[in-house]
């Protein structure tokens, strides 16, 4: 009889050893780090992201957990005599960069899926490792912010909006041009830099929209921040509008408009076909 898993039980274990993990070497980031080189992903491996997925890993082994990693840092790794029954994306630490600065802005990001596709993911967490807020979802039972049920915002004017725009350095001139419109309609434009933190916002009415259309965002940066704003009734869609239905890989590659209605959504994609139709 197949073993039945509580998998918000056993995320909740993996964070909490994730915390305690990386604990100490919070306290030396000031100091020169060992060159460890390249992730999947393509990004400097950093030794705490390295100690924040084993922890994630040990977590899961000490459960007799079989599954397949799909990490930014290892890649894709087996575990277990039966590793495709479960599919763990992970980004041990989301926003490594403000961790490294002291920007108190960071995130741990897990999703469970049944094959290695982002439409499968049927549960998932977020933690903000700088104010112990954790994010949940449970396909089909709603999202939560520490255990309190959240929605996102009524907000539908993009005067009145916060909206976060990741413009990041990459095709900065050409993505910049796409959004003109948007930027001048919106007053309150942000970017923290840790993605999956962001559309947490989003499910929590804390901001109103979040947008990506860099193309350079991998679906493990986003995997369970795509089912916290599925389950709390925000929109996350393709930059075209469309369903986003990609692979979960460190080298897939995704952009989005992610919003906290209906209505605020069509804005924003109104908007950037008007921008499309005037080049």
């Amino acid at each position: 009889m197949e073993k039945q898993i509580n998998w918000l039980d056993i995320l909740i274990r993996c964070r909490n050893n994730l915390q305690e993990q990386i604990k100490p070497l919070l306290k030396t980031l000031d100091q020169l780090q060992p060159k460890l080189g390249i992730g999947a992903g393509g990004d400097p491996i950093k030794q705490i992201d390295l100690v924040a997925e084993r922890a994630i890993v040990n977590t899961l082994k000490e459960h007799e957990i079989s599954f397949t990693l799909i990490s930014e840092e290892s890649g894709i790794e087996k575990y277990g005599q039966t590793p495709h029954d479960n599919y763990v994306t992970l980004d041990p630490i989301d926003g490594t960069t403000n961790l490294v600065r002291g920007i108190p802005f960071y995130a741990t990001s897990i999703a469970i899926s049944t094959r290695p596709t982002i439409n499968t993911i049927h549960t998932a967490l977020v933690t903000d490792l700088v104010h112990s807020t954790t994010y949940t979802a449970q396909k089909g039972k709603g999202a939560y912010c520490n255990n309190q049920k959240t929605a996102p915002s009524k907000t539908k004017f993009l005067e009145t909006a916060v909206v976060g725009i990741d413009l990041n350095t990459y095709k900065a001139k050409k993505t910049a041009r796409k959004l003109t419109n948007l930027i001048q309609k919106t007053k309150h434009i942000r970017h923290l830099g840790a993605n999956a933190l962001e559309l947490c916002h989003v499910a929590d009415g804390t901001t109103d929209a979040f947008i990506d259309i860099r193309g350079k965002l991998r679906t493990t940066d986003i995997a369970a921040a795509w089912l916290i704003i599925e389950e709390s009734g925000a929109k996350i869609t393709t930059p075209d509008g469309k369903p986003i239905n990609v692979k979960l890989s460190p080298k897939q590659k995704v952009a989005f408009i992610a919003a906290a209605n209906q209505k605020i959504h069509r804005v924003i994609l109104n908007l950037m076909r008007l921008e499309k139709e005037i080049e």
